[in-house]
């Protein structure tokens, strides 16, 4: 896979004559936040959501909440979003997979190592009798009881492509829109970072079963929910309902389970983006960021860590809605 694709170099030079004044300074300062005010209302009619972030004296920023799956079908403004991107200044985009052959190889090699339980046991000895019940009804209708071996992350894979609607799903596409447009009009762009191949391989070899308990049982609740789970939560996706899409057990799958999920990897994933997204608003101009929508929009998550650091955040309400606060109202 591709390594990151910015790498800046930059020559100082110096010239006290060719310093503009005060005057020329303040009108481009001006006619750079105005540009930036104009992508920013041209991005928001995507209708995706997507946060602006700006502190006074520092760069603006973009957050756009993506998701990966919707129906076959399902219906977004992808060229407003694409217009934005090519006014952009630069653009960061998820981290990219770095798999060598011998990492394919030795996938490959050790597939039954992650797509099987350990010799002797099945998932009831993993799960709780609650867990292992809905495990159950949910495989009534299996024509044999060979997945009572599958590993737990194999099993939540196929409740998700067979049960909760993501067999007949398609990619959204927001980071690939994006991605044209950058390329089109020579936006530079890059990835918040990469992950090694190896590692990948290793934390899918090495992980005990009980590592994919907690994604099996968020898979168990998409699945209970059947094949309208993927669409509910891209609709919420569209109609900006970020606290929806999070409350999704589609979503919380995806957060729960492999990678996200992993012990080693996923900490990694979200001190990555923390870190790119601290160091793209030291920079002048437009940064937009092309984001997974939790890794912004969760409890402690980007949004919350920016706001708490004095960023000016507008956008879609992010939090959920505390009961105390229907209360009071």
């Amino acid at each position: 896979m591709k390594a990151p694709l910015l790498s800046v170099a930059l020559a100082a030079l110096i010239l006290a004559t060719a310093a503009p004044s005060s005057a020329f300074a303040a009108q481009e300062q001006a006619e750079t936040a105005t540009r930036v005010d104009e992508v920013v209302v041209t991005a928001r009619r995507a209708g995706a959501p997507m946060w602006t972030v700006r502190r006074d004296g520092e760069g603006v920023m973009i957050l756009v909440g993506a998701i990966e799956e919707a129906p076959r079908g399902f219906e977004w403004r992808a060229q407003a979003l694409e217009e934005a991107a090519a006014r952009s200044d630069r653009i960061l985009f998820p981290q990219r997979g770095r798999a060598s052959p011998a990492d394919v190889l030795r996938l490959m090699w050790r597939i039954r190592t992650i797509g099987w339980l350990p010799e002797g046991t099945t998932t009831a000895d993993y799960l709780t009798p609650e867990d292992q019940a809905r495990l159950e009804a949910l495989m009534a209708d299996e024509k044999t009881d060979q997945w009572r071996r599958y590993s737990l992350l194999m099993l939540a894979i196929d409740l998700f492509k067979d049960k909760a609607g993501e067999k007949d799903a398609r990619p959204v596409g927001a980071d690939d829109a994006v991605r044209r447009a950058a390329r089109k009009a020579r936006v530079p762009i890059r990835s918040v970072g990469v992950v090694r191949g190896a590692d990948l391989v290793e934390s899918l070899i090495s992980a005990p079963p009980q590592t994919h308990r907690e994604c099996l049982r968020a898979a168990l609740s998409a699945a209970e929910l059947g094949p309208e789970a993927v669409r509910l939560r891209a609709e919420a996706w569209r109609g900006l309902r970020v606290a929806e899409v999070l409350a999704s057990p589609v979503d919380q799958a995806v957060d729960r389970c492999w990678p996200w999920g992993d012990p080693q990897i996923g900490p990694q994933l979200r001190t990555e983006w923390t870190d790119a997204i601290a160091q793209a608003l030291t920079q002048p101009g437009l940064t937009m960021a092309v984001a997974p929508l939790r890794r912004l929009a969760e409890p402690g998550g980007v949004l919350d860590a920016l706001e708490a650091q004095g960023f000016e955040v507008d956008g879609p309400e992010w939090r959920a809605s505390s009961p105390a606060a229907h209360e009071g109202g």
